[in-house]
C-alpha cells in the first residue's frame, strides 16, 4: 500500500468516527426536550391540584423513564451505526 492511499484511508477513518458523536448529541435533544416538559407539566399539574401530588409524581417518574429510553435507544444506534 502505497503512503498516499494509508493516509486517505486514515483521513476517511479519522472523519468518519465522530459521526456517533454527533448522532447521540442530536439524538439527545429530543429527550431533554421532553423531560423538560414533563417535569414542567408535573409541577404545573401539583400547583393546581396539591391533594394529587403522590400519583402525579408517579406518571412524571414514568414519563421521564419513557422518556430517557428515546436518549439510550439513539446512544446504542450510535455505536451500531
Amino acid at each position: 500500500m502505497s503512503t498516499l492511499s494509508y493516509l486517505a484511508q486514515e483521513v476517511v477513518e479519522t472523519k468518519s468516527k465522530g459521526y456517533g458523536a454527533i448522532g447521540y448529541g442530536l439524538a439527545a435533544i429530543g429527550p431533554g426536550i421532553g423531560v423538560g416538559i414533563v417535569v414542567g407539566k408535573a409541577i404545573e399539574g401539583i400547583a393546581r391540584q396539591p391533594e394529587l401530588q403522590g400519583q402525579i409524581r408517579t406518571t412524571m417518574f414514568l414519563g421521564i423513564a419513557f422518556t430517557e429510553a428515546l436518549a439510550l435507544i439513539g446512544l446504542v444506534a450510535g455505536f451500531i451505526f
